[in-house]
């Protein structure tokens, strides 16, 4: 569940949410303080398994709509190595595997990658993936970009995007992988 505070500029996430008598219980929360550019604690989780905030990562039906994207998107992949990189603050694999990404891993779609045949709400999201990439910010779905719910999204034209192979993607060096512990 993701709650945004407008007027104190805060953003509330919690995994697992669920309804409790007059309130609600959760697996974990975090509260970001959308006004700061501060990383969580090393070491500390968040709703997603990177320790970043979920909702500045969304694919937003209204940027979409008015034609940009200005933010680096969020994705899932199956495995990872147990480290991170900044942003991120947390990992959520015990393995040794160098060849697996870490979380916070930023993932750019090469700027070699031709849009021809690309049209509509799936050209602009591959737009801001050749500029601002992708953050593997959880395990989970393969190659899994996450959208924020809206009844305007044109599903058939999306599934473009499945197009675009894993190879034409590039890792993008942003520091040192970290393991805390």
């Amino acid at each position: 569940m993701l709650v945004l505070q407008s007027g104190s500029c805060k953003l509330y996430e919690l995994y697992g949410a669920q309804r409790s008598g007059a309130g609600w219980e959760a697996g974990s929360g975090a509260v970001f303080n959308l006004r700061s550019n501060a990383l969580r604690p090393e070491g500390w989780t968040s709703a997603d398994a990177a320790g970043l905030p979920i909702f500045p990562l969304l694919v937003r039906y209204p940027e979409v709509h008015a034609g940009q994207i200005d933010h680096a998107l969020r994705v899932t992949v199956p495995s990872t190595q147990s480290g991170y990189v900044h942003p991120a603050t947390h990992y959520a694999s015990n393995s040794a595997d160098a060849s697996l990404p870490p979380m916070g891993l930023r993932l750019r779609l090469k700027a070699s990658y031709p849009l021809a045949g690309f049209d509509g709400e799936s050209l602009i999201i591959l737009r801001a993936l050749k500029r601002y990439g992708l953050i593997v910010a959880d395990n989970g779905s393969p190659w899994y970009i996450t959208g924020a719910p809206n009844p305007h999204w044109n599903d058939a034209n999306l599934e473009q995007i499945k197009r675009v192979p894993g190879s034409a993607f590039e890792a993008v060096y942003s520091g040192a992988i970290r393991h805390h512990g």
